[in-house]
């Protein structure tokens, strides 16, 4: 079967596709600073929208794996004028869906809904930045939980593969 068409809804975000790799930095008033490596994969079956998945995991000082950390997927739907509505679940027990802009090639996100399980941890909001920077997917990422407000949480730079 050959690759199907990009859906032109997706016209505004169809730089993501791919996969991407990379590392980034992270951390929270409630936890200690950590380095972590990302492999990112966007996809698309000819409908208007993309999938997504993306693992993380720790590294140590020298760059080395250690052990997994988050995975989270979903699906990106563009909608009309640039907005977009992204859908997120986590192993967790979280469910976030964000809603945003798309400017060029760059996305603002915040949460409009998130629910939780029973047994995930507090987690009450976030906001996601992405954007593309000389050819590299770079993104930052803000969260609200256990009791601190929106605050810088993790950011990453990826770089396309494959």
């Amino acid at each position: 079967m050959e690759e199907p068409q990009v859906h032109p809804d997706l016209e505004p975000i169809a730089f993501l596709l791919g996969r991407w790799e990379g590392a980034g930095v992270g951390g929270y008033p409630t936890i200690e600073s950590f380095n972590f490596g990302q492999e990112i994969e966007f996809g698309h079956n000819g409908k208007p929208f993309l999938t997504y998945v993306s693992r993380t995991w720790l590294l140590d000082q020298d760059g080395n794996p250690v052990r997994p950390l988050a995975t989270e997927s979903g699906y990106w739907r563009a909608l009309p004028e640039r907005q977009l509505e992204v859908v997120l679940a986590h192993p967790t027990g979280i469910v976030e869906i964000y809603v945003g802009e798309v400017v060029f090639h760059k996305i603002d996100l915040r949460t409009d809904v998130v629910a939780r399980t029973v047994s995930a941890k507090d987690y009450s909001a976030g906001r996601r930045l992405y954007g593309l920077v000389n050819g590299n997917l770079m993104w930052a990422y803000d969260m609200a939980a256990v009791g601190q407000p929106l605050t810088s949480h993790m950011s990453a730079e990826l770089k396309k593969v494959g």
